[in-house]
């Protein structure tokens, strides 16, 4: 789905209503009761757990929508406390509609002009359960002042960044109050919320601002404009991942499948302390549906990853004296004497010539055959082992993703990288990694991630899936995806190598005529699999493999929504 500037979000509402006879009163009205049914799914109220929520509102059509939200919300077991940031006589249009709406079925408002009448509204906003946050949505431009900026402030003090224990809920109404919806970096003070219910479409600073954390989790719910407008008024590249944008993959798989429908990934992973890297990534791979999962670990630590999982292959690499994979791999030579004049040495002679021919092409043997190449999860930086992977990565025509002390290896000299055979290279760094390949400081990359990654993209000519919060997937040409499911749970060694092994899962299955969508596609399941797998529990305790493990249902979820129609 395309993400829509706050012009075009104006003009899709205005289509919506000239063509399709939709008022703005009804996206209202439909904007409201959704943002009060997130509250009611997010606090599960009961008549014996009464829930307190204060909605801020301001004097725009966002506060429209949270006075609609708050009709909605006003029940027995549900106590609404609006709290308008200006005088009433200044709502116009819809927004005053819905005031009156309110105010006739007996809800009271509090008036916030100043600051003074925010530290009146203070103890009873900041024992609330639920604070809900209308203020300024999409239109907003400039810096937060006066009495929003001091209730955005000490919200935030209070809540410690939406980190806190309570409220229970921070909810912004389309954006956060504070957060330029375009992309650009914020003047001033932006409320932080644990999640963000927006309408038809996400925005350009909901996604890749550098404040978009505050943002928390995005909803995007249809209000009523047809999806088809937002693709015919959206002119930027920016496109959020979701599940219509797999519709068009074989995601069903026929009665007569075979494995060797669905490829053969090849994982080169490992070294002597770093094991598990090699078993997550080839674990990851079998989960996410590749029909052959072959992994290629140094010879010191393969009995290890070999009898972790039965259903994968191994191969041993030659190691380094540090238990890294060495360049024996690539050029080694046999250490048989050549034949001499005794008559024995004839053996000896067959010998040298077909161990010649082995070690000399141990890798090339051991790539035939697959699909698609994983490299770097927990290699090791031993200097020999870096010039194996430089090696296997710039001579393999097969498609690779490039990953950890994969991307190590080009630290440094990253434009090698566009010297490679290959014509599918997908490289996975996180931003510290992308700093060090750029030259330049994981700040500067965090300051403009779609940038960063587009960039690196064009100037490599490789395709880029720079991880993070709103991972970004980016390639020389064609769109920019974004991809914002997920959760903390994720900010855990091995995740990566995870990550990894589903990217090669998606790739060896869907192959690389729309790569760019097949490497979104593995962001996307390797994020909701994180959310199933911490479903009941703390995402704190989320480990790596258990991500892994979550994957096939990740994918039978997004088949269900697809054919309930997302």
């Amino acid at each position: 789905m395309k993400a829509l500037t706050a012009a075009e979000m104006r003009e899709v509402d205005r289509l919506t209503t000239e063509r399709y006879g939709i008022s703005s009163l009804q996206l209202m009205e439909n904007a409201g009761a959704h943002v009060a049914e997130t509250v009611r799914k997010s606090t599960g109220s009961s008549v014996g757990h009464p829930t307190k929520i204060c909605i801020l509102c301001g004097k725009g059509n966002n506060g429209g929508d949270g006075l609609v939200a708050a009709r909605h919300l006003q029940t027995v077991t549900i106590h609404v406390k609006v709290y308008l940031f200006g005088p009433t006589d200044e709502l116009r249009g819809d927004a005053a509609t819905n005031l009156h709406r309110w105010t006739e079925i007996g809800g009271k408002v509090q008036t916030v002009s100043d600051e003074t009448a925010w530290s009146t509204a203070w103890p009873e906003v900041s024992n609330a359960d639920v604070i809900l946050d209308a203020i300024f949505g999409t239109g907003f431009r400039g810096a937060a002042s006066g009495a929003v900026a001091k209730a955005i402030e000490t919200i935030n003090r209070h809540s410690r960044q939406a980190t806190a224990a309570r409220p229970s809920l921070i909810l912004a109404v389309d954006t956060p109050t504070g957060l330029p919806s375009d992309g650009q970096p914020a003047e001033g003070p932006v409320l932080c919320a644990h999640k963000t219910v927006t309408f038809t479409a996400p925005k350009p600073g909901q996604l890749t601002s550098r404040d978009a954390a505050a943002v928390g989790f995005l909803d995007v719910v249809n209000i009523g404009s047809p999806r088809s407008l937002i693709e015919e008024t959206g002119r930027g590249s920016l496109r959020w991942i979701e599940p219509e944008e797999f519709a068009g993959f074989p995601l069903v798989r026929t009665v007569d499948s075979h494995k060797g429908l669905y490829g053969h990934v090849l994982v080169v992973a490992g070294s002597l302390g770093k094991s598990g890297a090699a078993v997550m990534s080839s674990q990851a791979a079998l989960c996410a549906g590749a029909g052959l999962v072959t992994v290629a670990t140094p010879d010191v630590v393969l009995p290890i990853v070999a009898t972790a999982h039965p259903e994968y292959m191994s191969e041993p690499l030659v190691s380094t004296e540090s238990g890294t994979a060495s360049m024996r791999n690539i050029e080694d030579r046999p250490t048989i004497t050549p034949a001499t004049a005794d008559p024995s040495a004839k053996v000896a002679s067959s010998v040298l010539e077909r161990q010649m021919k082995e070690v000399k092409f141990r890798f090339e043997r051991i790539q035939d055959g697959k699909t698609v190449l994983a490299v770097g999860p927990g290699l090791g930086l031993h200097p020999e082992t870096q010039d194996f992977v430089r090696n296997v990565v710039r001579n393999t025509e097969r498609p690779v993703i490039l990953d950890a002390d994969g991307l190590n290896a080009f630290a440094g000299r990253a434009d090698e990288l566009r010297d490679c055979k290959t014509r599918f290279l997908a490289i996975t760094p996180h931003p510290g990694e992308m700093a060090r390949l750029l030259g330049t400081s994981t700040k500067a990359v965090q300051d403009d991630r779609a940038k960063t990654a587009k960039e690196a993209a064009s100037r490599w000519n490789v395709y880029v899936v720079l991880k993070g919060s709103h991972t970004i997937v980016a390639a020389p040409e064609g769109p920019i995806f974004v991809n914002t499911n997920g959760n903390p749970g994720l900010a855990k060694g091995g995740s990566g190598d995870v990550l990894t092994g589903v990217l090669a899962a998606m790739t060896a299955q869907f192959k690389t005529e729309d790569w760019l969508r097949v490497l979104a596609l593995g962001v996307y399941l390797h994020g909701s699999a994180a959310e199933l797998a911490t479903e009941g529990t703390d995402s704190s305790g989320l480990l790596a493999s258990e991500v892994a493990n979550a994957v096939s249902r990740a994918r039978g979820k997004l088949l269900l929504e697809l054919q309930r129609g997302g």
